[in-house]
């Protein structure tokens, strides 16, 4: 999988090994959006990234009732 941002759009792109060409996703999965979302994260703490790219992409995930941060563990024994 791989990710572009052309404008404010981010393009969302994949494809096998046997495969010669990219297959572009208009409605990227919600698994997909949530990994490019913590790939992005990792970049903009590194300070290689602006902040409004995470939000972009976290707003696309919000959008379609997911969510990226980690569950709480419960803690009570």
């Amino acid at each position: 999988m791989r990710a572009e941002k052309f404008g404010a759009k981010w393009r969302i792109q994949a494809k096998l090994k046997h495969d010669e060409r990219w297959t572009y996703y208009e409605e990227p999965e919600l698994d997909d959006l949530i990994e490019l979302r913590r790939v992005l994260w990792n970049k903009y703490q590194r300070k290689h990234l602006a902040y409004e790219d995470v939000a972009a992409v976290e707003f696309m995930i919000t959008e379609r009732g997911g969510t990226w941060e980690e569950p709480e563990e419960d803690t009570a024994i």
